[in-house]
């Protein structure tokens, strides 16, 4: 450990594929999420949007995600810390807030199973939100 890019470098300094292999896959942030409007409290659902795939929690048209889906984020050392809905298990936050990423993380564990095994990713957990009908959402809330 020490030469780890992640542990030396500030996420405002990395590359692109550097800032890219941080993100664990999980498809977490990919999720539909409510917020109510009186507490501002943030409620993950187990609804996916229209492209994530379900059964590989990757994005199905990621390089034209933004063009397909008005309303998706792209993440930024520069809007990180505005997004307060970023899942707790978030590499890119957790490094933000100066914390280690956890054992299962793809950088760490060499492997893309232990996120699945670990029950920190949505893959086959998820419902697409085409499959729903959006007056529905709240009785998908889920805590990941």
């Amino acid at each position: 450990m020490g030469n780890n890019f992640w542990e030396t470098k500030n996420l405002i300094d990395m590359n692109e594929n550097e800032w890219e292999s941080l993100c664990d896959k999980c498809g977490k942030c990919c999720v539909i999420k409510l917020e109510d409007f009186d507490t501002q409290e943030v409620h993950y659902t187990n609804v996916s949007c229209k492209l994530l795939c379900e059964k590989s929690a990757s994005c199905k048209d990621y390089k034209n995600r933004k063009s397909i889906v008005s309303d998706c984020i792209i993440l930024s050392p520069d809007n990180l810390k505005d997004l307060k809905w970023m899942p707790e298990t978030c590499a890119y936050k957790l490094l933000n807030e100066g914390k280690k990423l956890p054992y299962w993380h793809p950088l760490l564990s060499g492997n893309d199973k232990d996120i699945v095994n670990s029950g920190n990713s949505v893959k086959n957990r998820v419902t697409n939100e085409n499959k729903i009908k959006i007056k529905d959402l709240p009785d998908y809330i889920f805590n990941w």
